[in-house]
């Protein structure tokens, strides 16, 4: 026999019903506050931007030629020998295109290895001394805070070489991003195996080398190379300015309006990138026991 249901006097009932409403519509008021402040910032953010949808609809038909201009003259009937005379400059691209691969990885390497001695000393739960956390967290914030194409032309003018400047510029701006992350990952770890280690007379170093490594190196390895996959962009994009490799011939072959060469350059940058995300998403995923859900 099921028990009796006991209701609530009509007055508190009614006071219950009213406190629910009034929650009701403040919810309601707050969601609507939010999309009006969406919008508004959506509208200052357009016309600060010149961002006219009517300008952009007229001259779409622009955007859209200039991919019909830089496609390649390939034909059936001549298709190897089309292919061969679009890609006519393909061994001194691929050199290249190398020499920007080399950059990445070595601003890569170097601001990995930067990153990795600094974030024990950004981290709250192995640094005591706030003095030390707060310089070494701000000297990261200005490396990640100043754009790496800035880096790479005060490195350009200093030291009169394009890959060193584009190497040091990603090695700076690698350090500071990879930093803040690493030191979010060592805030994160277990801290019993810290404990036991200092309990047992270990040092700050040997904690961090037997505890604290064995449970953040998969991340530090799957954030480096998701970071090389970003540098390699980017070293792409910093040829513009003369650092060298890829990114100069493409910023060349603009200016000449050689659009057939633009658009070999551009496929062969593509399919580059595409072989170095697919390879090390699958690292990353096997290194951080992910593997099984691709």
């Amino acid at each position: 026999m099921l028990p009796a249901i006991n209701s609530l006097p009509e007055a508190q009932a009614r006071a219950l019903l009213k406190a629910y409403q009034a929650t009701i519509a403040a919810k309601k008021r707050r969601i609507w506050l939010a999309v009006a402040v969406g919008i508004a910032l959506y509208a200052l953010s357009a016309h600060v931007a010149s961002v006219r949808p009517g300008f952009l609809w007229t001259h779409l038909g622009n955007f859209t030629s200039f991919f019909s201009r830089i496609a390649p003259p390939l034909s059936l009937g001549n298709f190897l020998g089309d292919v061969r005379e679009w890609y006519w400059g393909f061994g001194k691209w691929l050199v290249l295109l190398g020499d920007t691969l080399l950059v990445a990885y070595l601003g890569t390497l170097l601001g990995v290895l930067g990153a990795f001695v600094l974030c024990f000393m950004a981290a709250a739960n192995l640094t005591r001394s706030r003095l030390l956390r707060a310089v070494v967290r701000r000297w990261l914030e200005f490396c990640r805070t100043v754009p790496t194409i800035v880096f790479a032309m005060i490195f350009l003018i200093a030291f009169k070489s394009g890959p060193m400047a584009g190497a040091l510029a990603l090695a700076i701006h690698t350090m500071g991003a990879l930093g803040k992350l690493f030191a979010e990952v060592v805030e994160n770890v277990d801290m019993k195996p810290v404990e036991g280690t200092v309990a047992t007379g270990g040092s700050w170093l040997e904690s961090i080398r037997f505890a604290v490594l064995p449970q953040t190196l998969p991340n530090f390895a799957s954030y480096s190379l998701l970071r090389f996959e970003i540098n390699v962009r980017e070293a792409g994009v910093m040829g513009f300015i003369g650092v060298g490799g890829i990114g100069q011939e493409l910023l060349v072959a603009i200016r000449t309006f050689a659009y057939a060469d633009v658009s070999a350059i551009l496929l062969m940058i593509i399919v580059t990138v595409f072989i170095i995300d697919f390879a090390t998403e699958k690292l990353r995923h096997r290194l951080i026991g992910q593997e099984a859900l691709h």
